[in-house]
């Protein structure tokens, strides 16, 4: 009796298993970049009820980060401005611009200003801003040259692997605390004999960094990451309390 099915069906088995393997693979490539903080949340740009230009805030009139979002340094959650802090300054500059009416507006009926949050942690994660702003850890470092922004737009992934990135490394972000909000701040504008004298060197350097002409990033970090003795969590408690 002649054989039911051909006989390339019995490829099929294994072509079935190539084909579905390919898909798999392809739906998991896909998903790991898609659908991730750097693909989703980098870029992310929304419309404010008011244009609020930081490049010339920060960068032109040289404003600190800490003036607006003045708890920063000292809570754990950092804050938007209230209109109190807008009006200090446009109930004589530019008090007539429309531009500026919602604060205007704010500022009469005593209703905040309706600003749409950019960065945004999600609930389920611990993030201390003091505790990174107070042991150097920049504004830059997770939120971009705010001060080149005219339009403030997310600049980080703010990933979990992007922040073990630092976690892990610690050294290859730190600054010293005065440079904090200077968002501009390079390594090599530290002075190598001024910075030793304040901070020192690492222990088990036997050369003296003093007389170099310029300190690498990873030479500071590590001179700070000891003198402090940071040691960023690495388990998941860290940031899943």
């Amino acid at each position: 009796m002649a054989n039911f099915f051909p006989r390339w069906t019995n490829w099929l088995p294994l072509k079935l298993a190539i084909c579905g393997a390919v898909i798999v693979c392809g739906l998991t490539g896909a998903t790991w970049y898609y659908v991730t903080p750097k693909y989703t949340r980098i870029g992310y740009q929304p419309i404010q009820p008011v244009p609020f230009p930081h490049d010339i805030h920060v960068a032109q009139l040289g404003m600190d980060c800490r003036y607006c979002h003045s708890f920063v340094d000292t809570a754990a959650h950092s804050n938007l401005p209230n209109t109190q802090t807008c009006m200090a300054c446009h109930t004589q500059v530019q008090k007539d611009n429309p531009k500026l009416e919602p604060v205007r507006a704010s500022w009469k009926t005593g209703q905040p200003v309706e600003w749409v949050q950019i960065h945004r942690t999600p609930d389920y994660v611990y993030y201390n801003h003091a505790a990174h702003v107070n042991r150097g850890i920049s504004c830059a470092s997770c939120h971009g040259q705010v001060n080149r922004m005219p339009v403030v737009h997310q600049d980080k992934p703010h990933s979990m692997a992007w922040c073990l990135e630092c976690h892990r490394h610690p050294e290859n972000f730190l600054r010293p605390e005065t440079q904090i909000t200077n968002l501009d701040w390079k390594p090599d504008w530290e002075k190598p004999a001024d910075f030793v004298a304040k901070y020192g060197q690492p222990k088990d350097v036997t050369d003296d960094w003093s007389k170099k002409e310029k300190l690498t990033q990873v030479e500071i970090g590590r001179t700070l990451k000891e003198r402090w003795n940071i040691q960023p969590p690495l388990n998941c408690q860290g940031c899943h309390r």
